[in-house]
Order: C-alpha cells, then structure tokens, then sequence
C-alpha cells in the first residue's frame, strides 16, 4: 500500500516512451495495459490506457490522452527529490532527467551548506534534486 500521492500524467501519445523513460532512470517494474487491453475504442488500439512504474525509489502512473481528454501540462509545481537517496545517486538523476530536457538551475552547492538543482524532463515534470552536507569523495 502506498501512503505518498503518486503522480498520473495523461501524455499526448508518449505513455509508453515514458515508462521506459523513467523506468531506465529510477529502475523498478512497469506495468503497461492499452486501450485494445480494455476494451476501449476511444483511440488507437496500441496507445497506453493505463501504464505504471512501480517497485523502485520513484512510483507514478501514466496514460495517452483520448478523446477530448487534455495532455500534461504542468506550472507551479514541482516533484521534490530532496535527500530521498545518496548524493551519488541523485545526481545520476538529475543528469539522466535532463537528457532531452531543460536544466532551469544547475545541482550545485549552496551557501547554507546544501546542494540542489531543477530540471524540466523531456516530458514536462520539473524535478527538485538535492542533498544535505557533504559529499563523500
């Protein structure tokens, strides 16, 4: 049972592309059914009507928009990352989040002593990766 809100993105065709995505940056399970699956017939056969990544240090859930059903898209928020895993391991993310997306601020030290970042991922989820005290060398 998960206790944390997870993130449902509704993607303009890129279900699938994008639990492969995330899947390679945050590794665990995805899980991907499509409309044919469901006996939906209100888009293309193939397009993802339920897909989850699950099992790993980040879950969320992700479809392709039908119908009139409007695409992600995303201001004023952001998905914090803050000390969830070693600093090793958190810039593996940011730098694999930013592969075909917008670096907004470098991860990088800062003058209270901790170290963070923002990034925008090719699919529009700005991400808020950071870390306290020192990293290990």
């Amino acid at each position: 049972m998960t206790t944390a809100p997870t993130p449902y993105l509704h993607l303009p065709g890129t279900a699938r592309e994008a639990l492969d995505f995330y899947a390679g940056v945050f590794g665990g399970d995805v899980v991907a059914y499509t409309l044919e699956e469901f006996n939906r017939t209100d888009g293309p056969p193939e397009a993802i009507a339920h897909g989850e990544l699950g099992g790993g240090p980040v879950a969320l859930c992700v479809a392709d928009a039908t119908g009139d059903q409007p695409a992600f898209r995303s201001e004023g928020m952001m998905l914090s990352l803050l000390g969830t895993a070693d600093p090793a391991t958190l810039r593996q993310w940011f730098t694999a989040l930013s592969e075909g997306g917008e670096v907004v601020d470098e991860l990088q030290r800062r003058p209270w002593g901790a170290s963070d970042g923002r990034v925008i991922d090719r699919f529009g989820l700005l991400w808020l990766i950071g870390f306290e005290g020192e990293e290990p060398t």
